[in-house]
């Protein structure tokens, strides 16, 4: 019976660039099944929340082209939410407001979205590989990788789908705001949005709490 430990999680096999699926099989070969990649979207802006996403990739589905979505265009990665929607075997969402990052600050308001994403699954996840270096906020083995969206298939697909879930807020949000601009910018600090601020003050969605970020 598997130990479900994850003993071969070496530090020393775990430096080597490995394979898409590697992370996934070494848990898949200590016993687990329903495996999630977990990534977050959102944690620089001024403004908008911060978005989660949780993607369980069934066995013989590659999404080959999918990777970290930082390195993809905006129209592969619009491409690929789709794929990953149709094809993956659960797919979880959250969304964690500005209000909540101004009252808990940036890195609580991302693991909750986190916690959410997990959570809204519909399949009984077992072991999660998490982006960076904090673990989710749930009694659910996993394990965090630095880089994860570069290094695990299922965490570059939790990457797009929350890129692209929360630009789509974004988007929305300019149809109200336009003067900042957040059609282009998705709530970062470009110049232009910048000096939107200090025309105008904050908008009812920028985070007060970051720098650079003030009410008229």
């Amino acid at each position: 019976m598997p130990s479900k430990n994850l003993p071969l999680f070496s530090e020393e096999v775990c430096s080597q660039n490995p394979a898409p699926f590697f992370y996934e099989g070494l848990a898949c070969s200590d016993g687990y099944d329903m495996i999630a990649g977990v990534d977050e979207a959102g944690r620089g802006p001024l403004a908008g929340p911060v978005v989660a996403a949780a993607v369980i990739i069934p066995k013989g589905i590659y999404l080959d082209g999918i990777q970290d979505s930082k390195k993809m265009t905006a129209k592969a990665r619009e491409k690929a939410f789709a794929v990953i929607y149709s094809q993956c075997q659960s797919v979880g969402l959250g969304v964690v407001s500005h209000k909540y990052i101004d009252e808990f600050d940036i890195l609580k308001a991302s693991l909750e979205a986190m916690r959410r994403a997990v959570l809204s699954l519909n399949k009984p996840v077992e072991f999660l590989l998490v982006d960076g270096i904090h673990p989710v906020p749930l009694p659910i083995p996993q394990r965090c990788i630095i880089k994860g969206d570069q290094l695990s298939r299922s965490i570059s697909a939790a990457s797009v789908f929350a890129k692209v879930y929360r630009d789509r807020i974004m988007y929305s949000y300019h149809n109200i705001y336009p003067e900042y601009g957040f059609d282009s910018n998705k709530g970062y600090g470009t110049r232009r949005h910048f000096e939107a601020i200090k025309q105008y003050g904050a908008s009812p969605i920028h985070r007060l709490s970051f720098k650079g970020v003030c009410r008229m």
